[in-house]
């Protein structure tokens, strides 16, 4: 077996179970891509089993912080059956649910999502590269399914020296899928959507949106960075009377008319927008147009912390121009999927834009993502998606 050594003093993070090793921290040893290492401090105390990345400048990730457990396919099998057991804990009112969630289930670089009859997975480590088929195989025994499609397609891979990866590892078909949720219904492609096809983490805001719909009556709502307009529909559902959606992806905006079509909703309470949101809000507050509920949806702005003070003037900007068109009474939800960005500094952000547009607003409530997408006390990097409520004074 393989060892890495740790500088003294870099072992503290392990210690308190943080899964990853960074490059700096190793005084000597390696292994091959995804192979397992034994992780040691440099007095020679066991720390880790963990998956080495020779390219990555998170060197290895851990797989298991027990020195008598074997890193072999009985492993992944447990591992694997733990975190779909602990998602029938959570009250998930959807046939799409994450079944795996990298980190927070103790299978680092290894996100897996259920849509209806179909599993989506993605390998972003080398050592979910290297145990791949184990893992497909224990997911199909243990969810019965037939058909799994892989989209190893984020940059992430890159950084660990590894190709894109995407197409059927199981079963065959269409990629388009229709998932229920909430009572509603929302199409899908896996093999061309964002992440695994969809946004399965903003699925209990959705619903909240849909409850302000209904109690406050929306008349006017905003969606801005619709995709394939999951908050349009939620809207619409709550009765709000006109939504309009705005995206700069033209097939996206194609699939949120699609999704508004499959619901049974008017067409004409919908305006839909293939264009630049900034450019959009812009002419928005030119024009002295005003809503009465807005959602702000943005992209990855700040992957890392080091890209996190160009992605605050980003965030500053949009949410600035969004309270600036807010009509007094109404309510924004504003969201920050950066991992960079910290609810701490994110709500900093939403109240210095506050400050510069004039506006006061209350915070009625904080957001995250969906329980299916968990953060554990161990590795709080999972709280990657931050989301506030405000209501305009």
């Amino acid at each position: 077996m393989k060892s890495i050594r740790l500088r003294e003093g870099k072992e503290r993070s392990l210690l308190r179970r943080h899964p990853w090793v960074f490059d700096g921290a190793i005084a000597k040893g390696g292994g091959d891509a995804g192979e397992t290492v034994r992780v040691e401090s440099h007095d020679d105390q066991f720390l880790g089993w963990a998956a080495y990345s020779p390219s990555s400048k998170i060197r290895a990730r851990v797989w298991s912080f027990d020195e008598a457990e074997r890193i072999d396919a009985s492993f992944f099998i447990a591992r694997i059956d733990r975190a779909i057991r602990a998602r029938s804990h959570f009250d998930i009112q959807s046939d799409g649910c994450r079944l795996i969630h990298g980190e927070s289930d103790g299978l680092p670089g290894v996100v897996v999502d259920r849509y209806a009859d179909t599993l989506v997975a993605q390998f972003s480590s080398c050592g979910a590269e290297r145990w791949k088929s184990v893992i497909v195989e224990a997911l199909l025994a243990q969810t019965g399914l037939t058909r799994l499609y892989e989209r190893s397609d984020a940059s992430v891979r890159s950084l660990e020296g590894l190709p894109e990866a995407t197409g059927w590892l199981a079963g065959q078909g269409e990629t388009g899928i229709t998932i229920s949720e909430h009572g509603w219904k929302l199409s899908l492609d896996v093999a061309e959507g964002h992440k695994t096809g969809f946004y399965l983490d903003q699925r209990d805001s959705r619903r909240k949106f849909a409850d302000h719909a209904r109690r406050l009556q929306f008349q006017n709502v905003l969606n801005c960075y619709c995709y394939t307009g999951g908050f349009t529909v939620a809207a619409l559902a709550g009765g709000a009377a006109h939504v309009t959606s705005i995206d700069s992806s033209g097939p996206a905006i194609e699939l949120a008319k699609a999704n508004v079509a499959l619901n049974g909703f008017d067409a004409a309470r919908t305006t839909m927008l293939d264009a630049d949101v900034n450019a959009s809000l812009r002419q928005f507050h030119k024009e002295g147009r005003t809503f009465d509920a807005i959602v702000l949806d943005p992209p990855k702005f700040a992957p890392t912390v080091a890209h996190s003070e160009r992605a605050a003037r980003a965030y500053k900007d949009i949410n600035r121009i969004a309270l600036s068109i807010l009509a007094p009474g109404g309510v924004l939800f504003t969201y920050s999927c950066s991992g960079g960005i910290s609810a701490d500094l994110f709500h900093k952000i939403v109240a210095s834009a506050g400050i510069d547009a004039g506006v006061d607003a209350f915070i009625t409530e904080r957001l995250g993502g969906a329980p299916d997408h968990p953060m554990t006390v161990n590795f709080p990097e999972g709280e990657y998606l931050k989301g506030l409520v405000l209501l305009r004074k």
